[in-house]
């Protein structure tokens, strides 16, 4: 996480509000969160709150910025561009493992992840979480281009609704990891991502006709 805090809060004292805060919003959704609750366990009163957010959404777009800027730092996502080539999938396998093992590393990263997906706030009533969105299409999307270019991705499909596809699976998968992970132990969980993986190259690769 930054060290860069609103005020001068310190920066043990914001980390921990942060992480207060995400778990707060992604176990009871935007609406019901508490602010009050999340006051309270960081030991805060309202008037030093509020000193440093103005609001509940400020605090929102808040964490989804530095959880999603710390989760990308630990995940060391490669390049785009530099994954075309014939090894193509191979390195596209190992993102998806050391990204599994990234996503451990912080037990803020599941928070964050539910918080993509709260039925009670879109895209539209967050900034934050639409400059996230955004980056992670951009992304996506320079990656298939990379596939498509050196024919390990086919290229059959309009390059958008392809990319539409794969973000829809991706994000399918990522719901339901969220919700099931837990029912399994350490050493399945490589298993499972390999076998997720496998979905995905079936969907992409030329081969699959």
């Amino acid at each position: 996480m930054s060290d860069r805090v609103p005020g001068v809060m310190a920066p043990q004292r914001y980390r921990h509000l942060l992480a207060t805060a995400a778990r707060e919003f992604a176990g009871h959704g935007f609406e019901q969160a508490s602010l009050n609750a999340v006051i309270r366990a960081c030991g805060m009163s309202k008037s030093s709150f509020y000193h440093y957010f103005g609001s509940k959404e400020a605090l929102f777009d808040r964490v989804v910025e530095e959880a999603s800027a710390a989760l990308a730092r630990d995940l060391a996502a490669p390049v785009p561009e530099t994954l075309a080539g014939a090894d193509f999938w191979n390195r596209v396998e190992a993102f998806m493992a050391g990204a599994l093992a990234a996503s451990a590393k912080q037990a803020w990263y599941a928070d964050l992840g539910r918080i993509f997906y709260l039925p009670d706030l879109s895209a539209e009533r967050s900034a934050a979480l639409r400059r996230v969105l955004a980056g992670v299409e951009d992304w996506l999307g320079r990656v298939l281009a990379a596939g498509r270019s050196c024919g390990a991705v086919r290229d059959d499909l309009p390059a958008s609704l392809q990319a539409e596809l794969v973000m829809a699976l991706l994000q399918a998968m990522d719901r339901w990891s969220l919700v099931h992970m837990p029912e399994f132990d350490a050493a399945a969980l490589p298993g499972l991502v390999q076998r997720q993986f496998a979905v995905l190259r079936r969907l992409l690769s030329p081969d699959a006709g």
